[in-house]
């Protein structure tokens, strides 16, 4: 992906900072500073992803990360926003098979395996949960992901066996 060169790339970072204070009128304001022509560039897109996401609007956030998959497929973000957004408008079913193919694309990534444990473990699929949060746990920093997944009620009917890994 082509980085934004200034003054695009201090509106993409500005609106992060505001993003991060919780701020998304500001961090939105920033966005519309971006040359028009970059607007969808795959890292406006991102950021606006993250706005949406944060004011809960499910619906913006699957339509721009769908674009996203689209444009930038081998981008790990697009997947991953795509999927959340499904799983958190009541369609996690969906959020899986979307985002198990993400496994292929992305053999290195624990975030996504986490994901598919969250959609598996809410769809009563447990075996198939465990099996991907072991796959998660493998690839990334087991000790960060084991407090993660205490604290994710995804994943609430693991957490026993979680504390005694």
């Amino acid at each position: 992906m082509k980085q934004l060169k200034h003054p695009d790339s201090f509106h993409i970072e500005a609106a992060r900072g505001w993003l991060g204070l919780g701020d998304i009128v500001s961090a939105s304001e920033e966005l519309e500073q971006i040359t028009p022509q970059l607007k969808v560039h795959p890292e406006v897109l991102l950021v606006r992803c993250e706005i949406y996401g944060s004011a809960k609007k499910w619906d913006a956030v699957l339509t721009i990360a769908q674009t996203l998959v689209k444009i930038a497929p081998k981008e790990i973000h697009g997947w991953i926003q795509r999927s959340f957004a499904l799983h958190e408008l009541k369609r996690t079913q969906e959020a899986f098979d979307l985002l198990l193919p993400a496994t292929c694309l992305f053999p290195k990534e624990w975030l996504i395996r986490y994901n598919l444990a969250c959609y598996c473990a809410q769809l009563g699929l447990l075996k198939e949960a465990w099996q991907w949060l072991e796959k998660a746990f493998d690839l990334g920093d087991s000790k960060k992901l084991k407090l993660m997944a205490l604290d994710d009620p995804d994943l609430e009917s693991f957490w026993a066996n979680i504390a005694k890994i």
